[in-house]
């Protein structure tokens, strides 16, 4: 069982504070910039926890005088916010990768399932653009490409905040949607898929070669519903990593030179993911746990019909009520996730 350590906190952030204090230190700006900012985020979550324990004195005291008017819906409430307060204060024990506490890119791709795909490829980024708004993250959306019907073919966002990688790595993987089609005439049950890539969102002048060779790019007209305010110039930007296969992309900048920029920058996003993606696979197989994040195999279904479950199939864990999950509760999902990872029970 992964614990908070708030002891072990204190001693590094007063380590960090030593550091902070010598003479020399801002003469490594990079390093100095790295120790300012871990200390400013172990400095926030003890002041957190801190808050939350002072919290959770005044709650019993609270509940003491509840059970004697026997009033105690009030104090069941404040004890399940306590308790989703604490579970995201657990969560923070988990993140131990070098990209864990930064902020993240998010690229979901329609599969298999034509215009149902494309639609549900739209549903899940309405659903994660719900999830981070409640968990108080800022996102923007960096492209999104609309299917030839309904839906889209691909969307990308970053989400901005603190462990956003680290919690989202969670939801890397296939996701499948059964449902009533509302795109089948006959209104008969389908099957979709849809992939979620996540990365790290790299810093602009992270140090990550990329050779010029090694790309292939292209322009194109960004998409849009049309109208007066339809994109008439070659301003979106497709980039191909060619040894990887990579493919990235950017339309929200006015102009093709910030779309470029916007699109190296998730290029190499996408490149530290990539390598992530090689340690983890190695260190999973010397656990004996196989990774499989292919078209092949979900990590998660979410039925509509004939019944409503979303299940998550590296965990187990299950949700009766669907409709809350694709409207944006997803925290009890991600942190039976989280757990079983650092447990090292699921790759």
């Amino acid at each position: 069982m992964i614990t908070f350590d708030p002891d072990a906190l204190r001693s590094r952030v007063a380590e960090l504070e030593r550091e902070m204090g010598e003479p020399s230190f801002w003469d490594d700006q990079t390093r100095a910039a790295r120790i300012s900012s871990e200390q400013s985020r172990l400095t926030r979550r003890l002041e957190r926890y801190d808050r939350l324990s002072s919290e959770a004195k005044d709650l019993r005291e609270f509940a003491a005088l509840a059970s004697e008017d026997g009033d105690i819906e009030e104090v069941d409430q404040n004890v399940q916010a306590l308790r989703r307060e604490l579970e995201r204060l657990q969560e923070d024990a988990l993140f131990t990768g070098e990209y864990d506490a930064g902020d993240a890119v998010v690229s979901i791709h329609a599969g298999t399932g034509g215009t149902d795909a494309q639609d549900w490829a739209e549903i899940l980024l309405r659903m994660y653009l719900r999830w981070t708004a409640d968990r108080g993250f800022r996102t923007a959306v960096v492209e999104a490409s609309p299917g030839e019907e309904a839906g889209l073919k691909s969307a990308t966002f970053t989400v901005h905040g603190e462990n956003a990688y680290g919690i989202l790595k969670a939801e890397r993987g296939v996701h499948r949607l059964v449902r009533l089609s509302p795109f089948d005439q006959a209104h008969r049950r389908h099957t979709s898929f849809a992939q979620v890539i996540v990365s790290p969102l790299v810093s602009e002048d992270v140090d990550l070669d990329v050779d010029e060779g090694d790309l292939r790019i292209d322009t194109y007209r960004a998409s849009g519903a049309g109208g007066q305010h339809v994109n008439k110039t070659d301003s979106a930007v497709r980039i191909t990593h060619v040894p990887t296969g990579i493919v990235v992309q950017c339309q929200n900048e006015r102009s093709q030179l910030s779309n470029r920029q916007t699109a190296m920058r998730i290029l190499k996003s996408r490149l530290a993911e990539h390598e992530e993606e090689k340690r983890e696979a190695e260190l999973a197989k010397e656990r004996g746990v196989v990774m499989d994040t292919g078209f092949g195999s979900q990590i998660r279904s979410y039925v509509l019909h004939p019944y409503q479950l979303v299940k998550d199939h590296r965990t187990n864990v299950e949700e009766g009520n669907a409709q809350a999950v694709l409207d944006g509760r997803l925290d009890e999902l991600i942190h039976a996730y989280l757990l079983a990872k650092a447990a090292g029970t699921v790759a």
